[in-house]
Order: structure tokens, then C-alpha cells, then sequence
């Protein structure tokens, strides 16, 4: 038996600077990781398809060069094998970087392996047992596989295994009309691929309000991507071309017949194997770890940080858990998960931006709400840039002046609804923003624009 004074599990985007805080502090760790370091971010996900999509786009700008009057000889190519490997190096190195940092940590020791509660201070690596008076849980997640007719019949990709794909689909059929599937369907259209999403739902990402699904839909259509909602009855069988998708949605072909299935339908905690039930740690019906305002399960001298809580589903909210928990064991703080400002993006092109409520759900909560819209088309450096599709939107209480939320949807949308976070986490009103000075030009100074045509909803 090794003793530590802290055990992490998994080294995501919150182990290894929970890590690096308690080494610095003088405590002993061991952080045990089964597969590779730095996470779902580092390996399958936000780091390997941010390089994809960076290289779909200078595809789709190379298509438009004429629109810039830039000439190019010949038809744009995509090499695929290329693509894919550019976006590889970076998840290796990102992951050796973290690796390397691991394991020159003073106090730190990095043990590969798949780890197990024993009991309630106890985990078993392999042949080796370990304990410590605190063990935190970093497990992230991985994608949930519905139980779909037919889906054992019939191979398919999800977003750890199409990361690695070194071809071209000829027709690839995106389950999920959501942020993980819409990423990969234009990236793989701009690419070369025919491609169609296929939703459930009456609409794509069907938790932002309505203008806002109908554009993204409007922006992937508009570059050919064929859309099916309301599929009510999604099923597949082996065709000699593929696999062909039932949808039986309310209108269009019963079937869709694609060479490739990627199936984004959600994602799905990694708790399944821990052997939680040995430590008493509590779960709720779809296998997230119960945690309170401090990430602490109910069990004492264990967190859980990250995906698999189910307080966020993000690699900043994952470590805003590390930074929670760090200030609330180290620094005498009393910082909760309830206190964070959650903001995202969806990484289309143009990308949406979003912090706050939706236009939606503020009118739901009551009181009068304020609105202010404008569309991209007005706004000059989307102009000047040639990327004019979209809109920005921010919404506030008509009473208070609170700014309640906002969204952008368009070029720049990603790093320009920071503005507005910032000044939501700092308290300020739409008053506030409006009588901001931004810098011409950008996308951002047409806040002050937006707030002073606001219109009660």
C-alpha cells in the first residue's frame, strides 16, 4: 500500500493543476490515468477539432477567393491524410507537454492505469493499491450510444474515432443537430463530403432560441448541408453503398443511405467502472456523481470535478472546478459552483457566442425584458471581412437594467461575447456597456449600438 495525502483519477483539464496546487502546497499526489493525458479537450475533442475546422476554413476561404479578388489556378483540393495528421500533432503535443509537466512535478507521481475504489480511501491500480485522506474524481466522459434499432448492425464513428479519420467520406450522415455534430458537418462539407443532419427534434440545437437555430440552419443549408428534423423513428440497416438511416421525419424520403454515420447524440459519465458503490459515492439515474455547491459528494474527503458531475459539460467549467476547489482547500475561500456566469460557443462558421439567459428563458422567468438585435449585415467589420451572415443579440430587465444574456452569431462571435461576460460577472447594467469606448473596428463596438436600440419583448 502507497500512501498519499491526495489521489486524483483522470488527467483532464482539471487533474493535472489540481495537481500542480497541492505539489505546490507540499502535499503528496498521485494522479492515475487510463488512456491518455490531457482529457477529452487535449485528445477527441476541443483541440483536434479546432485544427480540423481551421483547416475546413481556409478551404471554404480558398473557394471564395474571387469574392476577395484573389486568384487561384484550378479547383481547391483537400488532402485528407494531411488534415488529419496536422490536427494529430497538435493533440500530441498538447498531451506529451502535459505528460512531461506531470511527471517533472515535484511530489507528484504519475501512475498509467485504470483505477478502482476499494473502499472509501482506497484505489487499486492494477496490482498496487493506493490511499489518501482525499480523492478527487476527474473521469470526464465519452459519447453516449443510443439504443437505436439496428445501431449493432452497422459500424460507426463518434468523435473520439473521427478525429483519426484519414479519408474523405463520400455522404456522411450526422446524427445529432447539436454543437458536437453541426461542428463536424460543416467542417466535413467544406472538406468535400456530402452531408446530412439528422435531428430528432423539431429544430437544431434546440436549447438556443428560435432566430437562433434558424439561422445556423439557414447558414449550413446555404453551403449545402441537407437537413432533417422531426426525426421520429431514427433507425439503420447495412446497405451495399453504407449504411442506410432510417428518419421516417415529417416530410422528405423515409431513408437516407450514407457512407458514414457519425453518430453526436450527447455524451455519457465515465463513473460506470470505478466501483463507486465500494466508496459509497452517490450517482444520479444517468450515472453523473451527486456533488454539492463545493463539488464535494456524500461521501467525505471526495470531489468530483469536470464532465463527470454533471455541473458543466465544458473544458472551462471543468476547470473553474479545479479553481474552486484549489480556493476553497487552500485558500480559505467559500467559492461555489452556482457563482459562475456560464458562457460557450459553438464552433461553426461563423461561430455562435453565448453567456446568460436566451431571450427565451428570460421571458419565462417573469418582469419585463428589454431587447436589442442587429444583424451582421450591419455591422462593418463583418463587412469588410465578407462575412456578413448572422446576428448579435443581447437581452436585460426593463426594471433593474441587468444585463440577462446575450448571443452572437457571427464572425468574431466566439472572443467578442467576452465583453458582455465580463461585464456580467463584474454586475454591471446595459447602461454600463452601452457607455463603453470599444475599439474601431470590431464587432464588439456595436454593443453600445444594440443597447440603445433595445425594445421591450
Amino acid at each position: 500500500m502507497k500512501s498519499f495525502d491526495a489521489i486524483i483519477i483522470g488527467a483532464g483539464q482539471a487533474g493535472p493543476s489540481l495537481a500542480g496546487r497541492l505539489t505546490a502546497a507540499g502535499m503528496t499526489v498521485a494522479i492515475v490515468e487510463r488512456t491518455y493525458i490531457g482529457g477529452t479537450c487535449v485528445n477527441t475533442g476541443c483541440m483536434p477539432t479546432k485544427a480540423l475546422v481551421a483547416s475546413a476554413y481556409a478551404a471554404h476561404i480558398a473557394r471564395r477567393a474571387d469574392d476577395y479578388g484573389v486568384v487561384i489556378e484550378g479547383p481547391v483540393k483537400v488532402d485528407m491524410k494531411k488534415t488529419m495528421q496536422r490536427s494529430h500533432q497538435v493533440t500530441l503535443n498538447a498531451r506529451n507537454n502535459n505528460e512531461n509537466w506531470l511527471r517533472g512535478m515535484e511530489g507528484c507521481t504519475l501512475i498509467l492505469g485504470h483505477a478502482r475504489f476499494e473502499s472509501r480511501n482506497t484505489i487499486r491500480v492494477g496490482d498496487e493499491l493506493l490511499t489518501a485522506p482525499k480523492i478527487f474524481l476527474n473521469v470526464g466522459g465519452r459519447a453516449a450510444i443510443p439504443d437505436f434499432p439496428g445501431i449493432d448492425d452497422v459500424p460507426y464513428l463518434t468523435n473520439s474515432s473521427i478525429v483519426l479519420l484519414d479519408r474523405l467520406p463520400r455522404h456522411l450522415a450526422v446524427i445529432g443537430g447539436s454543437y458536437i455534430g453541426l461542428e463536424f458537418a460543416q467542417m466535413y462539407r467544406r472538406f468535400g463530403a456530402d452531408v446530412t443532419v439528422v435531428e430528432k427534434g423539431p429544430r437544431l440545437v434546440g436549447r438556443e432560441d428560435e432566430d437562433v437555430s434558424e439561422a445556423i440552419r439557414g447558414i449550413l443549408e446555404a453551403e449545402g448541408i441537407k437537413v432533417r428534423t422531426n426525426a421520429e423513428c431514427i433507425r439503420f440497416r447495412p446497405h451495399e453503398e453504407g449504411v442506410a438511416v432510417g428518419v421516417d421525419c415529417t416530410e422528405g424520403e423515409p431513408e437516407i443511405i450514407g457512407s458514414d454515420v457519425l453518430l453526436a447524440v450527447g455524451r455519457h459519465p465515465n463513473t460506470g467502472d470505478l466501483g463507486l458503490d465500494k466508496a459509497g459515492v452517490e450517482t444520479d439515474q444517468r450515472g453523473y456523481i451527486k456533488v454539492g455547491e463545493d463539488l464535494s459528494t456524500n461521501v467525505e474527503g471526495i470531489w468530483a470535478l469536470g464532465d463527470c458531475n454533471g455541473r458543466g459539460a465544458f473544458t472551462h467549467t471543468a476547470y473553474n472546478d479545479f479553481e474552486i476547489i484549489a480556493a476553497n482547500l487552500l485558500d480559505g475561500e467559500n467559492r461555489k459552483v452556482s457563482d459562475r456566469l456560464l458562457g460557450y460557443a459553438l464552433y461553426i462558421d461563423p461561430p455562435l457566442g453565448r453567456v446568460g439567459m436566451t431571450e427565451t428563458e428570460a421571458r419565462k422567468a417573469g418582469g419585463q425584458v428589454l431587447v436589442g438585435k442587429r444583424p451582421m449585415s450591419r455591422v462593418g467589420r463583418a463587412i469588410e471581412k465578407g462575412e456578413t451572415q448572422g446576428f448579435m443579440k443581447i437581452v436585460a430587465d426593463a426594471e433593474t437594467r441587468k444585463i440577462l444574456g446575450a448571443a452572437i452569431l457571427g464572425t468574431g462571435g466566439d472572443e467578442a461575447i467576452h465583453g458582455v461576460l465580463d461585464m456580467m460577472n463584474a454586475g454591471a447594467t446595459v447602461d454600463a456597456l452601452r457607455w463603453a469606448v470599444p475599439i474601431h473596428p470590431t464587432v464588439s463596438e456595436l454593443w453600445p449600438t444594440v443597447i440603445l436600440e433595445m425594445q421591450p419583448a
